[in-house]
């Protein structure tokens, strides 16, 4: 059940307050009376929600009095006061990661092979997204078949923002696909890449009947392999992550007199 406290309110502040919407203006000793907030806090708790603008003191009378704040007013202040720290919370979190991105040294063996797995749609999308916001230099994408990848209004939104980010990092994107994969494709994609894509001076798509699998090359070190599913060869069943620079290059070199012999796509 929703709390007083639950919007920064202390036990004694919210007691004080539910007890001045039940009395109406009322002094501070009577207040301490009904609300059970010890005589020697009252005067404490009122000038904190006070403070909070929950209440108004009539100055003038003798002894002062008190009067709460309509519940209306009240929470809508008390929520724009959360706001405003969570808002300050965000900023501070956010100044905390740039600096720490700036200062940080990655710990990972990078000339150490290393793999790692993802299985799902989802998952594969994670790990997708995760390599190519990590690439320095240069991302390549190979499709040899239409997979939930390049359905533009789903998950796949994810892997083309990606890119979009990517490319506004100066990362060059290079995209290799088959001739007959252009027609399968969503209109989304056609739009997406006229719209988003193609501007990208560091972005190029090509097409080749001379394409096999589906894979990604990030930065000449690793290598994300799409697994198909064994029984629906269009859908992904997994992808592998493999970090060797030996391999990667390797694939890159098979990769490259393809790419060259390769024609412009134009949507």
């Amino acid at each position: 059940m929703a709390n007083l406290r639950d919007l920064g309110l202390s036990e004694y502040e919210a007691r004080a307050y539910r007890a001045l919407l039940q009395t109406g203006p009322t002094t501070a000793k009577e207040l301490s009376q009904v609300s059970e907030v010890p005589m020697g806090r009252i005067y404490d708790v009122l000038n904190s929600i006070e403070q909070y603008n929950l209440v108004r003191s009539q100055t003038a009378s003798r002894p002062k009095k008190y009067v709460a704040v309509e519940p209306s007013t009240a929470l809508d202040r008390l929520l724009e006061d959360k706001k405003r720290e969570l808002a300050e919370k965000e900023n501070q979190y956010e100044e905390i990661v740039d600096e720490l991105t700036a200062t940080l040294d990655s710990n990972e063996p990078h000339e150490e092979t290393f793999w790692t797995a993802a299985v799902g749609p989802e998952e594969v999308d994670d790990l997708l997204v995760e390599r190519i916001a990590a690439a320095d230099d240069r991302v390549v994408m190979v499709a040899s078949t239409v997979s939930e990848r390049f359905d533009i209004d789903s998950i796949g939104e994810r892997v083309a923002a990606a890119l979009e980010e990517a490319l506004d990092r100066d990362i060059e994107v290079s995209l290799l696909m088959r001739p007959a994969l252009v027609d399968d494709l969503p209109s989304s994609v056609g739009k997406r890449y006229r719209t988003s894509l193609s501007p990208h001076r560091n972005f190029d798509c090509r097409t080749s009947d001379d394409v096999s699998g589906t894979f990604t090359i990030v930065d000449d070190t690793e290598v994300c392999i799409e697994v198909p599913h064994p029984l629906r060869g269009s859908d992904r069943f997994a992808m592998i992550n493999l970090k060797d620079r030996s391999f990667a290059s390797d694939v890159r070199a098979e990769f490259e007199p393809r790419w060259e012999e390769a024609e412009p796509l134009t949507f």
